[in-house]
């Protein structure tokens, strides 16, 4: 299995473990008693050297809630009632309550973490408004990415924001599986109704072609060894022989336990679970044929984990313990399994689902189509508003041009472009305007013809004797 699916298999586990301890929400439990600390603390990832980051959850949430856990966890008082508090106290919501002690530093950093995921989301959910004002979008779906944190007080993080953090986080994880069991479906939907529009293209001796090829490949997929029942004894003997390298007459429960417990914690956890059933898997996959789909292997590997946990996890709590092991290894179903049957004997979805799967992909076609067409309109009148800008423009230039000409062949001095002229006339243009003054030689008259020095002498006989 690749190596990060299998971190992020292992990091949503420990979350989910923290999850439980850390609310009001209890998965479903058969009678009050308290919480196994042991089971539910967390795991270290085993490393070589340097500190490995978790792997994204998957959840839109994701790093909101991995800070505010690793806050809460740095308080010494909360992190002691954890270890101490029962399923009453945590169904009550008295445990909640004690987030009312933790240190001053504790609670500022949380409301930080509060307000920066507040910003965070306002910011993402404008941004969809923006993308989807015109085509209409869904506001009661926005209003859900504010479920994991009370938006109504923005600014400080209180007991009912853990309370709906991990309310909605546990919620979310536990559905994992299915929302991915949802988009395997869809995908499903899609090669189908792929394959039956490129049909549709073909002249009807290659459509029979394909459609034999296809049944072809159908039949050589499904022409496997026999898989057996995950988690039956047949299964965990073939592992035991194969994988582990032992005699399948000595086969040993216990034994089969601890060597499979990689991380010796004393729980078999989804991550290593899954590896168990990488033998069955490769009966029916290989990479290397064109028939096998790897998408599938994993919904197959998904839909094995499954069936054993719903076989052998009694409390729910994702997690196989050695008690809840061995009592399985009891069962009827352990020793005389029915058959399994793969995904390629079983039908993933009906004609309905595909119908209906084709219909709200050819509506969100019309939709596209429309947006674009609207957008080609605009992109048209746009063009047209620039080509007559561009023409206005050039008439304008034309005009000028035009104007500057004739001014030249009049003889007028071209104007600038704020009209001022481009050059001083000539001496020889003012001589209407100078004389020559048996005084001050020739100087400038102002109205009237009098010479400038003669018309200042005459302003001060004047201001002298009024």
């Amino acid at each position: 299995m690749d190596p990060c699916r299998r971190k992020q298999i292992r990091w949503r586990t420990t979350l989910l473990q923290q999850c439980v301890l850390l609310l009001t929400y209890v998965v479903i439990i058969l009678e009050a008693v308290p919480i196994d600390v042991d089971k539910t603390k967390v795991q270290e990832e085993e490393k070589d050297s340097g500190k490995v980051d978790n792997p994204d959850t998957g959840l839109y949430y994701d790093a909101y809630l991995r800070q505010v856990i690793e806050v809460l966890e740095t308080d010494t008082h909360f992190r002691e009632k954890l270890q101490t508090a029962n399923i009453e106290e945590i169904k009550s919501g008295k445990l909640s309550k004690e987030l009312d002690l933790v240190g001053h530093k504790v609670r500022t950093k949380l409301d930080e973490l509060k307000r920066q995921e507040v910003a965070r989301l306002r910011m993402l959910i404008k941004a969809k408004i923006d993308a989807y004002q015109d085509s209409g979008i869904d506001h009661q779906a926005l209003l859900k990415q504010f479920e994991h944190l009370n938006h109504h007080n923005p600014h400080t993080f209180e007991v009912k924001d853990l309370d709906m953090l991990i309310k909605t986080a546990t919620h979310d994880l536990e559905n994992y599986d299915k929302t991915h069991h949802e988009e395997f479906k869809k995908y499903e939907m899609m090669k189908e109704h792929e394959r039956r529009e490129y049909l549709k293209t073909l002249d009807e001796e290659k459509r029979h072609q394909e459609e034999a090829k296809y049944e072809e490949m159908k039949k050589k997929h499904g022409d496997h060894p026999k898989v057996n029942h995950p988690g039956s004894k047949d299964q965990l003997k073939e592992v035991w022989e194969e994988a582990d390298g032992l005699d399948p007459n000595d086969f040993d429960p216990k034994t089969f336990f601890k060597l499979h417990d990689v991380n010796a914690d004393g729980f078999l956890d989804e991550q290593e679970l899954e590896a168990l059933f990488t033998k069955e898997l490769e009966k029916v996959y290989d990479p290397q044929n064109e028939e096998d789909d790897m998408v599938e292997m994993e919904e197959e590997r998904l839909r094995m984990r499954e069936h054993v946990m719903n076989e052998v996890d009694v409390n729910k709590d994702r997690l196989v313990t050695m008690e809840e092991f061995m009592r399985a290894t009891q069962k009827k179903e352990f020793l005389e399994p029915e058959s399994w049957e793969t995904l390629d004997q079983q039908q993933v979805f009906t004609e309905e689902e595909l119908k209906e799967f084709e219909s709200h992909i050819f509506q969100q076609e019309d939709e596209l189509q429309k947006q674009a067409l609207e957008l080609q309109k605009k992109r048209e009148e746009l063009q047209r508003q620039q080509d007559f800008l561009q023409t206005q423009k050039q008439e304008l230039e034309m005009a000028v041009k035009q104007m500057e000409h004739k001014k030249l062949q009049q003889g007028h001095p071209p104007s600038g472009p704020d009209g001022e002229l481009k050059f001083q006339p000539a001496a020889s243009q003012l001589d209407g305007n100078v004389q020559n003054h048996p005084v001050g030689g020739n100087q400038p008259l102002v109205p009237g013809n009098v010479p400038v020095q003669e018309a200042a002498a005459r302003s001060d006989h004047v201001q002298s004797h009024p």
